[in-house]
């Protein structure tokens, strides 16, 4: 099917040469690298910021492709199934901010892009400003540590701890167990104006009701048998910082009545004292149970949860991001002891584990790695070293329930055939033959761009 690309291109001049130069003489003002586009993509400046940031000797970004640089793509990002912030803005006349992943020199980084539209007189859009701004607390490339992942399920979680990052609201992770609440707890402290004050975490499952009052406030001497000296408490702790209140579904109902006085005064007392105390500190809360559902049934207070869930997050089960599994594999596997064995995953044992639907999540990822490896004495972790349920999950069809997205298939010899036979002949779109093939738009663009068939459906 030949290839058809819409123009974003409206009847309107490009900016003068001398109102580019004004442009970006603004722009060098701003810390921030910037780039000035064109209606059709094309890059006409870059800021000081952006050269240094994101530039390349040997490949300067003026007169080329925005796509092309940051994506290394032949077509706009929404036909390789990705969010274009270009065609938002022009279609809706104003700013457009998305998180994607970009190539950079530093090799492929989390970008938080912002694209603000230029009109003329008439209203007409003649370029765009492009602000970008990289986050360090996550990474789609191979880390021993912090949170790593570039599926779509990932990012919409990421982005949506990076727009609430800058604001003082309550923030509420949730999702199964072990799906790395504190590591996404600690990436939204990092990317705060909180982040150079402390990260506290209290583990609201491991306290009696008892002990919990005295460890989140605190106590005054005498105030128990036991108590022979004032104590601060973890809300003292976290002054200036974050206070990260995990398993928040846990926290008895006699205690629920003295957060909620906590977050709506912001004072407390230390147990057994009478000087009120003024707390500072940014509240993020996470469970894995279902709060509105304990509400309804009177086992969680309903004004403390309305409190707590100003800005809720849903962060993805590991089904659900199945096209992280290598990663997260390699990541896993490079955080062994320095001078230990490097250890690689034989592709047939890595189809299964993406087969698999890991109840125990990044958890149980981590430990069928760790064990694993202490089998593998040629390096290799292969079939024989995975437990018998990841086996049988991949010589069976995936256990995914109905309502989750199917598995991404890793690349495999079938992938290219079954490409190569199904592209050039396909009369539909490239989101149904994505879906056809069971991958996401994104994964099948770039597929087919490694068989030169980019150019297909």
């Amino acid at each position: 099917m030949p290839r058809t690309r819409p123009t974003l291109r409206p009847a309107a001049p490009l900016p003068s040469p001398d109102e580019l130069h004004a442009l970006l003489s603004f722009l060098e003002h701003d810390p921030a690298p910037m780039m000035v586009l064109d209606p059709d993509y094309n890059i006409l400046a870059a800021n000081t910021a952006y050269r240094r940031q994101f530039g390349a000797a040997d490949a300067p970004p003026l007169g080329r492709k925005c796509y092309e640089v940051s994506h290394h793509y032949d077509v706009p990002c929404d036909q390789a199934g990705e969010h274009c912030p270009m065609r938002h803005a022009l279609e809706r006349r104003r700013a457009d901010r998305v998180l994607h992943v970009h190539h950079t020199p530093r090799g492929l980084e989390h970008v938080d892009v912002e694209l603000r539209p230029i009109q003329d007189r008439q209203e007409r859009v003649i370029a765009f400003v492009e602000r970008l701004s990289t986050l360090r607390s996550a990474s789609p490339q191979v880390r021993a540590d912090g949170l790593v992942g570039h599926s779509a399920a990932f990012t919409l979680a990421l982005a949506a701890l990076q727009r609430v990052a800058p604001s003082k609201l309550p923030v509420l992770l949730l999702g199964e167990s072990g799906t790395g609440k504190e590591l996404f707890a600690r990436a939204l402290h990092e990317a705060s104006e909180r982040a150079h004050g402390p990260f506290v975490t209290v583990d609201c499952s491991g306290f009696t009701e008892t002990l919990f009052e005295s460890e989140l406030f605190g106590h005054e001497k005498g105030a128990f048998t036991g108590a022979n000296s004032r104590k601060k408490g973890l809300i003292e702790t976290a002054t200036g910082g974050t206070l990260f209140l995990d398993e928040m579904g846990d926290v008895p109902l006699s205690m629920q009545v003295k957060l909620l006085r906590l977050i709506e005064s912001g004072t407390f007392r230390r147990v057994g004292g009478i000087e009120t105390l003024r707390a500072d500190f940014r509240l993020v809360a996470a469970t894995h149970k279902p709060l509105s559902r304990m509400v309804e049934q009177g086992q969680f207070r309903q004004d403390l949860y309305y409190r707590i869930n100003a800005f809720p997050v849903h962060l993805p089960a590991l089904r659900e991001r199945a096209d992280d599994i290598p990663l997260l594999v390699e990541s896993i596997l490079a955080r062994g002891q320095p001078g230990s064995p490097r250890y690689r995953v034989d592709p047939e044992a890595m189809r299964c584990m993406q087969q698999y639907a890991w109840p125990g999540n990044i958890r149980e990822l981590r430990n069928v790695i760790d064990r694993a490896r202490l089998f593998a004495d040629d390096g290799v972790i292969g079939l024989a070293q995975l437990p018998p349920e990841t086996l049988l999950a991949g010589a069976q069809a995936p256990p995914w329930p109905a309502a989750l997205p199917a598995p991404l298939p890793p690349p495999t010899r079938a992938a290219p055939d079954a490409l190569r036979e199904l592209a050039p002949g396909y009369q539909g779109s490239r989101k149904a033959l994505a879906k056809q093939l069971g991958m996401s738009e994104r994964t099948l663009y770039r597929r087919l761009k490694e068989l030169g068939l980019a150019g297909r459906p």
